[in-house]
Parts: C-alpha cells; structure tokens; sequence
C-alpha cells in the first residue's frame, strides 16, 4: 500500500517558471498511446507516473489503486469528481485523491505542438507514517493535536519551495546516480512536512473564518482576517498572543510552515483577488482596504500570487464576465 508523495507549485505565492521534465524522460519514454500515455519512474520508497496527451479528448476515465496527488505540469484539464463541480487544472496547482476515486478528464486543448502533462507520485505508507512520527517529536503543534495524513481532496497552489522540490525528484527519478534513494529520502521528508503545514494553514485559516476555535493562534489568525485593513506587525500580533516576538515568530512558523509576515500578505491578496472581480472597484481602492501603503508593493505580490497584474487581472475577468 502506497500514499502520495506531494507534488505541486507554491502555496502563498504562485509559481511563474514552470515545472520541466528532464531531457532523460523524453529520450527513454515511448509515446504509445495519444491520450493519457503513461511512463513510470521507481525508487525504494516512492514512484513517479507522467502521463501525456496530445489529442483532444472528452470524458476520458481514470482511477488510482493508491492514494495520489496529480500536479499539473502543462496544458488544461477538466477534471470531473464524484461530490465536485467541474473544475479547471491547470499547471502549478495540485490536488491529493484517495485510492479507487472515479475521475473523468476532458482536454479541451491538447495538440501535438502543445500536449497536456500531469504528474501523479507515491510513496510508501511506512514512510510517511516515520515521516510524520520525526514531525510530531520535534515540531509538536500548539493545539496539542498529532499531525496526520492530509485529507483527501485537498486542492492546492503549489509554492516556491514545493515546486523546487518536486523538480529535483523529477531529476532524480530519471538520472542513474548510484546514491539517488539516498538523495531521495531527503527531499521527501521535507516534502511531505511542507504539505502537511500548508493544508494545515488553509484548514486553520477556513476554520477560523467560519466556525471559530479557541487557542492563542486561532485567535490571531482571527484577528489577521478581521483587521487586514489595518497595520499588523510582528509586535503588535506577539502582545495578542501573549508571548515574546522571537517565541511568537518561532511558533507561528513551525505550525503553518510560512512566516506570519507571509501568512498576512498571502490573506491580503486572497482579499485583493476577490475584490477586483468587481469592475467598479479601483485599484487604489482595493489595495488601500487590503492593508498595503504601496502599489508598487501591491502589484508586485499581486504578480507573484496570480501572474498578472491587479489591473490586467481585473480587465480579464471583466471579460469574462
């Protein structure tokens, strides 16, 4: 039995490069099939699958033994889940499935010139349950609750340091160094911990939001999402929580894995992001309610987290609309 080795793009900022397959995958792998052509990678505790399609295709049917995460790699999806309404999977963004999930997959886009690619990666049970036993001795969370194995469905951006991640692997997998599961065993365990503190940052954060909690760090995060308008420092949040700035700081990070810095920039663009799907909205407008005193500022974060600019951003869905 087998669980996923997390894959994906950035958490709180979105990848802008995109992830490559190393030029030893297209030399060895056999293009058989025009839709959903598989090619497997194996290491002592973990397999990689690539799948390709370069032919439009509809309703096209998959299911996984084991627990997976795909991350896209190029092209669109339209992925079509059981208790889901269709969505868009595009490159940088990720999603965990549990084993024997039905899926059906359109792509309304692939060509030869421009093919869809996904990943799909596992690793081995024992190595996550050693994994997350190493997380629990030595960043216990603050709630007094055990980390665990992720939920299912988790969809997700991949971040900066995942996607960095899961492109050494994609190295790895396919190069014949002597010592690669060595070098393997590394990156998973970072892998997997990353994963586990982003889901866990998101759940927190939705949590928080809607049903409310009780502890020091529920109640801050309440007071971030409740307060983003106004100046939030690193002293300010540590007095609220009762503790030092270098505790609070420590603390913060060791539980969401992202500095408290980076947790109020990335909820002050989630807010920017759905104001401006509002055309009457005016750019200075929207980054003065968020809580930045710079555009420039603004528009840099915006960039990095949605890879166009708030105005480009906010013509597009104008159009759409």
């Amino acid at each position: 039995m087998t669980i996923p080795v997390f894959l994906a793009n950035l958490g709180y900022q979105k990848i802008i490069v995109r992830m490559l397959l190393p030029k030893k995958h297209f030399e060895k792998r056999k293009l058989e099939h025009l839709v959903e052509n598989q090619t497997s990678y194996h290491l002592n505790n973990a397999e990689m699958h690539v799948f390709e399609t370069h032919q439009q295709a509809q309703q096209v049917a998959l299911k996984f033994r084991q627990p997976v995460l795909a991350s896209m790699l190029t092209g669109k999806k339209v992925m079509h889940l059981e208790h889901v309404q269709p969505f868009d999977f595009l490159p940088g963004e990720s999603i965990i499935l549990p084993p024997d999930a039905p899926m059906l997959i359109d792509f309304p886009e692939a060509t030869m010139q421009k093919p869809t690619r996904c990943l799909a990666m596992t690793i081995s049970i024992d190595k996550i349950k050693k994994i997350i036993g190493l997380l629990n001795e030595n960043l216990p969370r603050i709630d007094g609750q055990e980390w665990n194995f992720m939920d299912f469905n988790f969809q997700f951006t991949n971040d900066i340091a995942i996607h960095g991640i899961i492109q050494r692997l994609l190295f790895l997998f396919t190069e014949n160094h002597p010592s690669k599961d060595l070098f393997a065993d590394f990156m998973l365990k970072e892998l997997v911990i990353r994963i586990l503190q982003k889901e866990h940052r998101e759940n927190h954060s939705v949590q928080t939001k809607h049903l409310g909690g009780e502890g020091r760090l529920t109640e801050i995060v309440k007071y971030i999402h409740d307060n983003l308008s106004q100046p939030l420092t690193i002293q300010h949040l540590s007095d609220k929580a009762h503790m030092s700035e270098s505790n609070f700081y420590r603390v913060f990070k060791n539980e969401f894995g992202i500095s408290p810095v980076d947790f109020i920039n990335e909820e002050r663009i989630r807010l920017a992001t759905r104001l401006l799907r509002d055309p009457d909205k005016q750019i200075k407008e929207v980054y003065l309610e968020c809580g930045f005193n710079s555009l420039s500022y603004f528009n840099r974060l915006f960039k990095r987290k949605n890879q166009v600019s708030p105005r480009k951003f906010q013509a597009k869905n104008k159009i759409s609309d």
